[in-house]
């Protein structure tokens, strides 16, 4: 099982980054608050890892913090959510307020999130309720803070909604969030962030 990296980070492509460890380059997918966080290409980053092992291929998923990662393991043990959803849903929201829903039985925010209709959202509450003492409660708090929408390059944009799509959106609903964002000069990460805040709102 590898359950820690430490290495250089290589290349990042939402959702997926790559690290060289001693030579040898680990492709992990990520969640969109892991790319928020990311050094420049070259420096060194460490990685939180879960190895999931399927007939087909082995995937290593990366975190920043033992909070995402536990909430990720939970989330994938509910029945019909898979990696690639709970993926969407930490990359829509934070961990914390992915446990706040649960606590709250908030079901109309996850439903916001790509891929989660209203029967996964309530399996989701249901489910993860008895497994919240896993990953911690979060204290209340009120509602968070906006930033101002910019501009940014077309490859940029293009990265963005490329993202989006990886990430369970419909190119059509990808490009509806993307569009309308004033992205000048903004890197993708930045305009992926504002358009999955648009989508949750």
């Amino acid at each position: 099982m590898i359950g820690r990296l430490r290495g250089t980070l290589i290349d990042k492509q939402p959702p997926v980054l790559i690290v060289d460890v001693n030579g040898l380059g680990y492709e992990v997918e990520a969640p969109m608050s892991v790319f928020y966080e990311l050094p420049p290409l070259g420096d060194e980053v460490v990685l939180r890892t879960h190895l999931s092992i399927r007939e087909d291929a082995h995937v290593l998923y990366g975190f920043l913090t033992e909070r995402e990662r536990q909430v990720f393991r939970s989330v994938i043990r509910v029945s019909g959510v898979g990696p690639k959803l709970a993926l969407a849903l930490l990359s829509g929201m934070r961990a914390e307020d992915f446990i706040r829903c649960v606590e709250l039985r908030d079901t109309a925010t996850l439903t916001r999130l790509p891929g989660v209709g209203k029967k996964i959202a309530e399996r989701l509450v249901m489910e993860m309720a008895d497994r919240i003492g896993e990953v911690g409660t979060v204290p209340a708090r009120g509602s968070a803070g906006t930033t101002s929408p910019t501009s940014a390059p077309d490859d940029a944009v293009a990265e963005a909604v490329s993202a989006l799509v990886a990430l369970g959106y419909k190119p059509a609903e990808a490009g509806r969030l993307v569009d309308g964002l004033d992205t000048d000069g903004q890197a993708s990460e930045a305009i992926i962030r504002q358009a999955l805040r648009k989508a949750v709102k």
